[in-house]
Formats: structure tokens, sequence, C-alpha cells
């Protein structure tokens, strides 16, 4: 079993994640939009990148509404992408498919807090989406799938640091493997569309005139 998932099922995974995620990026970019009459008021590029600045942070600063969303989604992400990029056996594990050696990994004790930072995140933003009471009227099961494979991959990412167990490495991977099938049709790929639709959005609104 540990060979079909260290093999052709990470294989057939990480196919569907790529083929997927193109897919559905391509599908946006490729799409065709009705040619804007009015005669643009402004370059569209600056408008793009400033919306894209602006929308990540609240205009009027943090309030009791969305300081904790805030401070909880930028918790989960930074630390999810500590750990994605600069954790010892991600670097180990890129490198064995990647003909260059990577930059240098994180010390232990910043592995522990990045990965405390992100689980703390993770589980703020998911009570959240359950307690109050407009987040939990219009989540949907994508979204709680899409909390849960990510809480399993990550749970499982700190149960594989006991590398003595070849069991937990394998079970690591088939979580990850999951959440890769996942990704592409759910509203994880958010990771990507983000900067597309804001920053499409602030390009628009420049050319119009106005600021988004």
């Amino acid at each position: 079993m540990s060979g079909f998932i260290l093999g052709p099922l990470w294989q057939f995974s990480v196919l569907v994640f790529c083929v997927g995620v193109t897919w559905r990026i391509g599908s946006i970019l490729l799409r065709s939009f009705p040619r804007e009459l009015a005669r643009p008021r402004g370059p569209g590029f600056p408008g793009g990148l400033l919306t894209l600045l602006r929308r990540s942070w609240p205009k009027n600063g943090l309030s009791r509404e969305n300081a904790l969303p805030m401070i909880a989604g930028y918790a989960f992400h930074l630390g999810l992408f500590v750990l994605l990029f600069f954790a010892e056996p991600h670097l180990r594990f890129l490198e064995f498919y990647l003909p260059i050696e990577l930059w240098t990994p994180i010390p232990g004790w910043a592995f522990v807090i990045a990965a405390q930072i992100a689980f703390a995140g993770l589980l703020l933003l998911w009570l959240r989406r359950v307690m109050h009471p407009v987040t939990r009227l219009i989540s949907t099961l994508d979204d709680h799938l899409a909390s849960g494979l990510t809480f399993l991959a990550m749970f499982t990412g700190c149960l594989a640091l006991f590398e003595s167990s070849t069991g937990l490495r394998v079970l690591h991977v088939l979580a990850v493997e999951l959440l890769l099938l996942y990704f592409p049709f759910s509203n994880l790929m958010h990771a990507f569309t983000l900067f597309i639709s804001r920053s499409t959005t602030g390009a628009k609104a420049a050319r119009h005139g106005v600021s988004a």
C-alpha cells in the first residue's frame, strides 16, 4: 500500500492538481470580455496593483467585527507559507525532485512556532465560521471539507516529524494527496484567483477613473 501511495497515487494527485489549477486559471484569463467603449481615464495596471494592496487590509483599520478574521487569516496563511517553503523536510522533498539546491531551511524551533501559529489561525477561522451567525449561514460543505483536509494535512505533517515511523510519513503523504485532488475543484482555488479577481477589478475601475 505504501508503494502505491508514494508512487502512482502521488503522481496522479500532482497531475490532477497541476492540470486542474491550470485549467481553472486559463478559463478565467482566456474569457472574452465586452470591449470597453468609454475612453480610459487612467492606466489600469497601477490601479490593479493598488487595489490588490488596499484590499489586503481593512480600509478603516481593525474593529470588533474584522479583527479576528484578519489576524487569524494572516496567522494561518503566513504560518502555512513558512511551513511549506522553509521547513527542512519539505525542502529535502523538493530537492529530491528538482535538480537544484534550495535555500537554507528554518531551525526546528522556528518550525514549531510557525506550526503553532498556522494551527491557531486555522482553528480560529473555522470556529468563527461555525459560530458567527452570518458565516455559518453562508458556509457550504465545500468550506468545511477544505478546512478539514487542510487541518488533516498539517496534523499528519506534525506526526510525520517522528521520522522513525514510516507509516506516519506515508499517512502525511496520503493526506496531502487528498488535498491536492480536491484543491482544483474547491474554494481553495482562491489561493490563485484572489490575485486575479482583485487586480482585474482594480484595473477596470482605474480605467473608469474610480478607485476600487
